[in-house]
């Protein structure tokens, strides 16, 4: 589950059930981009499967926590969101 303040939210990887490791593949959205609730952020790959994984809210992009290759696992960090409404 995301976590959230009042202006921010902490964007998590969410529980998936899929065979293989996962790891960041692609970033749709760099440090300070604005993002809408909905939009994806980032791709990960996990095997042959790609998902998406959205923006939880709408704001600014304020800090990517893992880089694109580095492992993910369930639960962790991904990114910080400075929110500006819904």
């Amino acid at each position: 589950m995301d976590e959230q303040t009042p202006e921010q939210y902490t964007l998590r990887m969410p529980s998936l059930e899929l065979p293989s490791a996962m790891h960041a593949s692609i970033w749709h959205a760099s440090k300070g981009s604005k993002v809408v609730e909905g939009d994806r952020l980032l791709e990960v790959c996990a095997g042959e499967v790609l998902i998406d994984i959205p923006s939880p809210a709408t704001g600014t992009l304020l800090r990517r926590l893992v880089r694109e290759d580095d492992p993910i696992d369930i639960g962790q960090a991904l990114a910080i969101i400075e929110c500006t409404g819904s």
